[in-house]
């Protein structure tokens, strides 16, 4: 039995010395000599080996986010105290190439909910013989903040946008653009006035723009103002909405770094992802990496609300458990950790998880992908006993139909569904029979439409199906009793055909 250092040194010297084929091979049968049946990822970007603990904990001279309490000034010279804007110009003339390379070994994984890695989608825009390419090039920072219970980007924004900003200019550098446009969410009038004055701050200073920083690279930044359309967080809805049309997203392919913004090649990435690069590459991508499991790696932003005595957003390494989180950064759930309910861990489209399972969850991609939910914007809802589940979700459901662009039938048509059989669930005026009909319905939207909003509202039905079902069928069965009969089809009361309604036949 290898021992985790052991397994560590197996993998560093067998890669130094074979192809990556057989490094990859070596890891995935060491992974089944210790793990038994270790479970295959789907991520087709890393090796299947044991997830590995990191026991480091996360100190305060580490986190990136200095400033997230809004301690000290948003301004450019409390920003450079804090280490912005230090030796950017040599951070740039290192080249795309090493730029892209650092990002890649640091494990970043796009923070806006896909978990897609970050070099490798940086990667995709120095496509072969692109420098002979005459377009301009793009970097769109999705600032649309829309998921219920996340807050993360909001705060960067508001409190350090130099980082963002920075951010842009090094993420840019590595994709060669032109310019960086940042989606800002309409609603944002707060965070959009303290971004715009610090791009001009930036500009005055030489940051950005001509000959950004003295190294010779001309960078432009512009800050743009959505109008709180939901679905415009998708990527492709968002350039659609950059230039002008309706927010409604495009079929894939060609992808954005193909065909983008106007036409030209075009990277969309989130605000926390595009904000964190430049400390990576100041301090290292082994800095970064030796925080958080293996393909978990780095800090990330939580947002904690719901039933807790103190909602926050904070600033831990990934892979912290969930009840160290709550307890040491949000003052525990209200009544104690016993009075838990359930957690939506990863903003309202993820499924929600109860009190059993979240006892030893871990908050990584990976531990919420073997628990049927998802790390998403780590957006953490607490729910205490309190708690109605069922009105919870159904409120979601509406929220999503409501946000539904309408351009696939199977979003359009479902999510309309969806909430009116929900708010049947709520009332208790369902069959027994809807709820396998609901897990159907939810199935066969899953995966059929262009965009994700379709598994946001199926997603969190199946969780409540999945760990919930016996207060359905609790409520329906309440109900039944209640008014002396079984509930029609479509919510209708038993005796509705004796009491002379219009109802339709069959019913």
């Amino acid at each position: 039995m290898l021992s985790t250092p052991a397994k560590a040194i197996l993998r560093s010297s067998t890669a130094s010395v074979l192809p990556k084929t057989a490094t990859r091979s070596i890891a995935t049968t060491t992974s089944a000599a210790t793990n038994g049946q270790q479970q295959k990822r789907s991520m087709a970007t890393v090796q299947d080996a044991p997830p590995v603990q990191h026991k480091r904990g996360l100190q305060d001279q580490d986190r990136i986010f200095q400033n997230l309490y809004g301690q000290h000034g948003a301004d450019l010279k409390t920003a450079q105290k804090y280490g912005d804007w230090y030796k950017t110009k040599e951070i740039i003339e290192k080249g795309h190439d090493w730029l892209i390379s650092e990002i890649k070994a640091s494990g970043l994984r796009g923070r806006g909910g896909a978990g897609f890695p970050s070099g490798m989608k940086w990667s995709f825009m120095n496509f072969k013989d692109w420098d002979k390419d005459t377009k301009p090039r793009y970097l769109v920072v999705n600032a649309d903040e829309g998921e219920p219970g996340t807050c993360k980007d909001r705060e960067i924004m508001r409190k350090d946008p130099h980082k963002l900003i920075e951010g842009c200019l090094v993420a840019g550098r590595a994709m060669n653009c032109t310019a960086a446009y940042i989606y800002i969410r309409g609603e944002f009038y707060h965070e959009a006035t303290v971004l715009q004055r610090a791009i001009q701050e930036a500009y005055q200073a030489g940051l950005i723009g001509k000959n950004a920083c003295g190294s010779g690279y001309d960078f432009d930044v512009y800050l743009h103002r959505g109008m709180g359309a939901y679905v415009c967080g998708e990527e492709t809805s968002l350039i659609e909405s950059l230039e002008g049309k309706p927010g409604k997203p495009r079929l894939k392919p060609p992808f954005p770094a193909a065909v983008g913004l106007f036409g030209c090649p075009s990277t969309v990435a989130n605000v926390e992802t595009i904000a964190v690069a430049p400390t990576i590459i100041r301090r290292g991508a082994n800095w970064f990496n030796s925080f958080g499991r293996e393909r978990n790696a780095g800090t990330k932003l939580f947002c904690i609300s719901g039933h807790v005595n103190n909602p926050c957003t904070v600033e831990e390494e990934m892979s912290i458990p969930l009840r160290e989180l709550i307890d040491k950064h949000a003052g525990g759930v209200i009544g104690g950790w016993d009075n838990l309910k359930a957690v939506i861990p990863g903003g309202s489209s993820t499924p929600i998880l109860p009190k059993n399972v979240c006892d030893d969850q871990l908050m990584d991609f990976d531990a919420l992908k073997d628990s049927q939910s998802g790390l998403g914007t780590a957006a953490v809802i607490v729910m205490d006993q309190s708690t109605d589940v069922v009105r919870a979700i159904a409120r979601l459901s509406k929220f999503y139909h409501h946000e539904s662009c309408g351009q696939c039938t199977p979003c359009r048509e479902g999510s309309k569904w969806v909430e009116q059989i929900m708010q049947r669930f709520e009332k208790g005026t369902a069959r027994a029979r809807e709820i396998d009909m609901m897990q159907e319905l939810t199935k066969q939207v899953e995966g059929h439409t262009i965009c994700a909003l379709g598994e946001a509202f199926a997603w969190p039905v199946q969780g409540l199906i999945r760990h919930f079902r016996p207060e359905l069928e609790a409520r329906i069965a309440e109900n039944t009793q209640k008014s002396g009969g079984e509930a029609l089809a479509g919510g209708w009361a038993h005796d509705s055909q004796k009491r002379g309604m219009l109802i339709s036949p069959g019913q």
